[in-house]
């Protein structure tokens, strides 16, 4: 089986998403978007009607956004993360974002053809919040190989 890496993040914006505060970051969002499309090992991205994952609702709190992703593979995703002009948003976060008091990503493996929901991403938060770094849910700084598919007779 082929394994894909799906990744979650979180967070509680510092206004509204109408509001001027973060009007930088939801000016961004299409660029960015557009720059994870391009980027080497990109496969699929949570989305609403609207090409971004900002109207899925997964608290009361409107100002609570998800980003769901899946990739290649690690070296992809932390490519994008950490070596692309995203680097430069991620630098701003404190600018958009509140403190977030908990976890608020988390890695985990999918079968190539499986694309994430919001809850079950949120579980898989869940799960790195409650029991740590696992093969079911890890971090960039913990992390843990595809599963291996290698029956033993």
């Amino acid at each position: 089986m082929v394994w894909l890496l799906a990744q979650v993040n979180i967070g509680r914006l510092v206004a509204a998403p109408d509001d001027p505060h973060v009007r930088g970051f939801m000016d961004a969002l299409k660029q960015v978007n557009a720059l994870a499309e391009a980027s080497p090992g990109f496969v699929w991205r949570l989305q609403s009607a609207e090409g971004d994952a900002t109207a899925i609702r997964i608290s009361d709190d409107e100002r609570d956004i998800i980003n769901v992703s899946v990739w290649s593979s690690m070296d992809a995703l932390t490519d994008f993360v950490h070596r692309s002009d995203h680097a430069s948003y991620l630098r701003r976060r404190r600018d958009w974002f509140e403190v977030f008091g908990s976890v608020y990503q988390a890695l985990w493996w999918v079968p190539a053809a499986h694309r994430p929901t919001e809850s079950e991403a949120i579980a898989r938060i869940e799960m790195l919040a409650e029991h740590g770094p696992s093969a079911e849910a890890f971090t960039f700084s913990r992390p843990f190989p595809p599963p291996d598919d290698t029956l033993v007779d």
